[in-house]
């Protein structure tokens, strides 16, 4: 690899030291660095799913390491700084040692620790360099980890290291776990990204001299929210800097976001001032009317609906590592379903079923499931979700496929038909279920929940069952996750019966 480049002249503030994290994120906006440096506090935490996924990240890099055996930790924690150098130091000098994991350098002011640090040797067994290994729980090689890659290369160059090669460690969704223990050479893909990265590494000190200069101003730089908040990934002053912007702001805009770039950059600031003539989706276009709108036709299909109607939610849990034979990397595994059966006479009753310990949840929570369905009735969902998650389910149950296939005419998706024949302005452009339920249903919610979505409540059942060891505490998960997903379909019924009235009243103004 070529030599590094000097970044010793590169001026950062007093006090302040560059990692690769705040690297990426000075990529990502200047605005955003500038921010986690000087005033972090203004950061919105991370919600629940966004921890479960870092907690997910830290559970994969651990396993990954596995795959070099021999290799050291430097133990020395991410505020220890030095001491993690110097027992880099150390271990590099130590030539029994073939992989560091978590080894720290630093070079011009900018600090980075290396996932896996592997020491590679010529056919003769000489020591001939060193191979960078970045570890992330993602399925495929992304461009942020080239610039990643990219500035960790140049500081270890830097720190008087040789590369031999970099590359980028993930996960194999094309494994097929049966039995037995992980095979880790199938599970993990190792991609060799060397010359990639190595002309975006080209550019890394002039990004740092840049990003090192404006980090010397006395105010963050004055950088618009657009697009680049979200890419690529969500930055967490969004909150703070769109703080003062209208409640019609136009990048509330639902759709694509290249939409709004381009209006904004016509001048138009807010949603009401989009020209007349605009191309806008029939949503957008009800976003922008701002007024209660009820198609003609919601009536009729509300009334098609066949009696006992059920109202199904799952809740899937997608594990990096596979624990169950036949299973692959994130492959969605049901865990839960929720079912509100609704009679022609109104009558409404409740059926559940979680399963709770480490086994195979597929068979029985198949059986249960059909026999709560039964053969009657149209089965409501809110998403083509809980299809497709029958559908992998008849697959994976041959003994069930056929009543697991019967299950699918059934369905009635009732998300489609609230897009097409309603619209509320609280909606502000959302057709999700938590977003449309305070103008229809201001009754029900999820506040008063302990777990209130999606992600939340698999990291849950994920710590219920293959983490917690306190009963207490995995009985209070048990019922936490059995009231939210219970609440998603009662949801769906005050749906149901809110839109109903919506169709009466319509029939009534005529």
């Amino acid at each position: 690899m070529t030599e590094p480049s000097d970044l010793s002249s590169v001026p950062l503030p007093k006090a302040v030291r560059l990692s690769k994290s705040k690297f990426l994120s000075g990529l990502q906006c200047h605005k955003r660095l500038y921010l986690e440096v000087h005033q972090p506090s203004l950061a919105t935490k991370p919600d629940a799913a966004t921890q479960a996924m870092f907690d997910m990240g830290t559970e994969v890099g651990e396993l990954a390491r596995s795959r070099f055996p021999g290799g050291v930790l430097v133990t020395a924690g991410y505020r220890q700084s030095e001491a993690a150098l110097a027992q880099t130091a150390e271990l590099i000098q130590d030539l029994a040692v073939p992989a560091i994991f978590e080894g720290a350098f630093l070079h011009g002011g900018v600090l980075v620790r290396a996932d896996v640090l592997e020491r590679v040797q010529t056919e003769e067994g000489q020591f001939c360099g060193w191979r960078l290994i970045e570890v992330k729980s993602s399925t495929r090689v992304k461009d942020v980890h080239l610039e990643d890659l990219a500035v960790q290369s140049e500081v270890i160059l830097g720190a008087g290291l040789t590369l031999v090669s970099t590359g980028l460690m993930h996960i194999n969704t094309g494994y097929f776990y049966r039995d037995g223990a992980i095979d880790l050479m199938e599970l993990f893909s190792i991609q060799d990204l060397s010359e990639a990265v190595a002309q975006r590494r080209a550019e890394v000190p002039a990004r740092l001299a840049e990003m090192s200069r404006m980090l010397l101003q006395a105010q963050p730089p004055a950088i618009e929210p657009d697009q680049h908040c979200h890419t690529p990934y969500d930055c967490p002053f969004w909150e703070h800097c769109t703080n003062d912007k209208p409640a019609r702001w136009i990048h509330y805009l639902p759709g694509p976001k290249q939409v709004a770039s381009q209006l904004t950059q016509q001048g138009v600031t807010t949603i009401d001032e989009i020209p007349a003539g605009t191309k806008l989706s029939p949503v957008q276009r009800r976003v922008k009317e701002n007024i209660e709108w009820v198609s003609t036709k919601l009536g009729p299909v509300l009334k098609a609906v066949q009696y006992p109607v059920h109202h199904l939610d799952f809740e899937t849990v997608m594990l990096a590592v596979p624990r169950f034979s036949e299973t692959r990397p994130y492959q969605a595994l049901p865990v839960q379903w929720s079912n509100h059966i609704e009679e022609a006479t109104g009558e409404l009753r409740h059926e559940e079923f979680l399963h709770k310990d480490v086994s195979d949840p597929r068979k029985v929570l198949a059986e249960s499931l059909l026999e709560s369905l039964g053969s009657k009735g149209n089965i409501c969902v809110y998403s083509p979700y809980e299809k497709s998650v029958i559908e992998q389910l008849a697959e994976a149950l041959p003994s069930l496929r056929t009543a697991l296939r019967a299950l699918v005419p059934r369905l009635w998706d009732l998300h489609p038909i609230v897009r097409d024949h309603y619209y509320h302005p609280l909606f502000d452009g959302s057709y999700s279920l938590k977003e449309i339920l305070p103008a229809l249903v201001p009754s029900l919610g999820y506040d008063d929940l302990a777990i209130k979505e999606g992600g939340h409540a698999a990291s849950q059942y994920y710590r219920m069952v293959f983490v917690e060891t306190d009963w207490i505490e995995r009985a209070t998960i048990k019922e936490a996750l059995l009231r939210y997903c219970e609440r998603d379909t009662l949801a769906m019924v005050e749906l149901r019966r809110a839109l109903m009235e919506k169709t009466k009243m319509t029939d009534e103004t005529g």
